[in-house]
């Protein structure tokens, strides 16, 4: 029992953070909503693709090189800023046109979907304080191989983010069959999750530029 309670804590403290509305989940509602079910769960596969690079790069101590050169550290974060603020735009400049949600079903699936998932996350800000400051937390040598215990967690982040941004692409995705009708209010939730975007990349690249 002692040999798991960490893993119980470590799978409550993924929960609070995934459950806490960030750009992943922003870039996974904005595409179930305009692209439909298919591009909401490709959205979440590439977000999960990204957090198996998240835990390899934790694994292999890549978080400590980056607390020994904070520079670095902070050009990823002005790097992921850039690159969010431009796929926030992109939802903004889109929900303006007449056709954004024919547009947004024709080319808003698939791997080009997929890909702009895996860079968002990562270039999350948010799941890098994660690793450096939470994930090695959990890793025990005395426990056993320290890889095997990455695949464990690693496995418990992926079950958390299916069940949550699972969950908010299958309702967001029958939100957008609701407002296929409606193309003003379409766009407006179109517009607001691409305004959550770029007030996400601003106030990463201040934080970035700060330190």
């Amino acid at each position: 029992m002692e040999s798991t309670a960490h893993l119980w804590l470590f799978f409550i403290m993924v929960l609070g953070i995934v459950a806490l509305p960030g750009m992943d989940m922003a870039f996974i509602v904005a595409n179930a909503v305009s692209g439909g079910r298919r591009a909401g769960l490709v959205a979440l596969a590439g977000v999960m693709a990204g957090a198996v690079i998240h835990v390899a790069a934790g694994g292999l101590g890549i978080g400590l090189l980056l607390q020994v050169f904070p520079y670095l550290f902070n050009a990823m974060l002005l790097a992921g800023a850039a690159y969010i603020a431009w796929i926030g735009y992109s939802l903004i400049r889109h929900a303006e046109a007449d056709s954004a949600l024919p547009q947004a079903r024709a080319s808003g699936t698939g791997w080009r979907t997929f890909a702009q998932a895996v860079t968002t996350a990562l270039l999350n800000p948010k799941a890098y304080l994660f690793m450096l400051a939470v994930f090695p937390q959990f890793l025990r040598p005395e426990v056993g191989p320290v890889w095997w215990q990455c695949v464990v967690l690693g496995l418990i982040i992926w079950a958390v983010q299916a069940g949550v941004y699972g969950s908010l692409a299958m309702v967001a995705s029958g939100a957008g069959r609701g407002l296929g009708t409606r193309p003003r209010l379409q766009a407006l939730m179109a517009r607001g999750a691409g305004a959550v975007l770029v007030a996400g990349a601003a106030f990463t690249a201040w934080e970035g530029w700060r330190g």
